[in-house]
Order: C-alpha cells, then structure tokens, then sequence
C-alpha cells in the first residue's frame, strides 16, 4: 500500500534520522511531504499540535519527534527526557485520530526493552521487565506509544503502527559530546584525540557491554517500507541482528579514524545496558526489511562525513 499521492508529515523530519526518512520518500516519487520545525510547532504544546493538523492536513504520519541523548544526557535529565517524549507522543497519536490520520507511524526505541532481555530480543518479550536505569525514563516515554498505538487501534480502529530501530549512526550525525550517542562520541574523540597527538582517549564504562548498529540510511528504509506495506498492532525490531562490544567498536574507529594512541576506560562511570541485539525476522517477514549496510563500511562512511565537515566548518571559521 502506497501513499505517493497522500499528504505526508514526517515530525523531527529536519533531524538526523527524519532526514533521511524524508529523501527516502522523495526518492520514491512522494511529493506533499511537510516537515514541521520546533520553532514553529512545539510538539510538547497541545494548540501546536491542533495547528499542525489543521494546516498540514496529514494523511500518513511518520512521528520520529524526540528528546535524545546518550547515557549522560539521560542520567541529567529524566524528568525532562520522559514528559517531553511521553506527552509528545500522547498528543500526537490523539490528535491525528481526531483528524482523521489514515496511518500512523509510531517510532520507538530501543531503550523501551528490559535491562536483562534475553538475546536477541524479540518483541513478544518486551515486558518481561524493567528497562535499564540510565535512560528507562526516555524508553518508557517512548513506550507508551505502543500501548496507545494498540488501545486505539482496538477502541477506535486507528491504523498506527509501532516500530522499534536499534542504535543509529552514519553522517550528519549529532557530534555533540554532551549529547551524542556512543559512535559520534567515538568518532569526535579519536579524530580530536588524533589532531592533538594525545596519547590516550578516556572511554566510559569498561567497554564490556555490546551494542547493535544500524545505519541511517537502512532505517529510513525500514520505516517507510512499513509505512507502505504494514498495518499489524504488533512492534516490529529494526536492526541488523549483529552485535559488537564497545571496546572493539573503540579499537575500529580508532583505527578507521588513524588514532594510534592507548584507549583508557573510566569504570567509574556506567556501562548501560549489558547487551544489545534484535531479533529481525519479524520485519523481514512483515514488509520485507533487511539491512544492507555493514558496520565497518557504515563507519568508514560516516569518519569520512566528519572529516570533511570538521575541514569546511575551518575553512568557513567556525572550528
């Protein structure tokens, strides 16, 4: 099922993911897409959100919209982190059924699983516990949507669907120590470490913990193929099925980027959640997603991105 004549709205479609989401669509031929920006709708503000409906008028929405950050960000900022995404994604699902949306597209995260989910993860078991305490907050907040996503599908017949993409990486990523995830994180610390003949970079946590990686590109892939062809109440992974421990994921950006230096690991500071992995049938099988990017071909491609931004952003004065 296509929408290529439908009026599309992509919320966070001018973020790392969203954008891709939004090439990929106009890549295919779909051409009433609207991007609402957060200067002019905040999605946390109920008459906002009744103004982007009424003057966008969606068909299909794809809510990609949230509060991220990596472990420090969330350790910081709970509170904020839970109301913003929760009341976003209530909102949101509430009003497009109000309007009429015909399909919503829910986007999840990964974080929404328990702490100690057995591996891989598979979504018949994503209640079988709390998730992990650094950032359950965010992945409760993000949660919630499925149990809305399902209550009114079975109240109201509402077509939303609810997916769940791994961690993502891949250029245009968001660089910001204070915020990012682990691999922009890595990738801004060895290159800088690199410039500066530092010796060694200090990691968190003692590198032990794995994690599964999924490039953007191929979840922009995931997202709008299940918009196009899934109408199921049940969560769908979105993932590769690999898994890598961060300390070997260190070592290979490390030696992607040509820092030769000692990595330190700070075990002071947390590991997060011990293991990551999906199980990714269920999207093949549903509406036919397989990744195709291979992380080390992922990483060379986004060092590569960074690279070069970091070298216009000199050349323009900005670094």
């Amino acid at each position: 099922m296509q929408f290529l004549d439908k009026h599309v709205v992509v919320t966070g479609g001018a973020g790392f993911l969203g954008s891709a989401v939004v090439d990929n669509l106009r890549r295919k031929g779909y051409r009433k897409i609207f991007v609402p920006r957060s200067k002019e709708y905040d999605l946390r503000d109920q008459h906002m959100i009744v103004r982007l409906y009424e003057t966008a008028r969606p068909q299909v929405l794809i809510h990609l919209a949230a509060v991220v950050g990596g472990i420090g960000a969330n350790r910081e900022n709970p509170g904020s982190f839970f109301y913003d995404n929760a009341v976003m994604g209530i909102q949101m699902l509430e009003y497009g059924r109000r309007f009429g949306v015909e399909k919503f597209v829910a986007v999840g995260t990964i974080c929404a699983y328990p702490k100690f989910a057995s591996i891989p993860f598979r979504e018949e078991e994503l209640w079988n516990g709390y998730p992990e305490e650094t950032n359950a907050p965010y992945g409760l907040a993000k949660k919630m949507m499925l149990v809305q996503a399902q209550a009114y599908r079975q109240q109201y017949g509402f077509n939303s669907i609810y997916l769940l993409p791994v961690n993502l990486y891949g250029p245009a990523d968001n660089f910001d120590l204070n915020t990012s995830h682990v691999i922009p994180a890595l990738i801004r610390k060895c290159v800088e470490a690199k410039e500066q003949n530092a010796e060694n970079i200090l990691l968190w946590g003692d590198g032990s913990p794995t994690r599964e990686f999924l490039y953007v590109d191929d979840a922009a892939e995931g997202i709008v193929l299940a918009t196009e062809r899934y109408n199921g109440s049940e969560p769908v992974n979105l993932g590769t099925g690999e898994e890598i421990a961060i300390r070997d994921l260190a070592a290979l950006i490390a030696a992607e980027v040509g820092f030769g230096g000692q990595i330190t690991w700070d075990t002071t500071k947390p590991n997060g959640q011990p293991r990551r992995c999906l199980e990714t049938s269920r999207a093949q099988e549903y509406f036919g997603f397989r990744a195709k990017r291979k992380l080390r071909e992922g990483i060379t491609r986004t060092v590569a991105w960074y690279v070069s931004s970091r070298q216009v952003g000199s050349a323009d004065g900005l670094h």
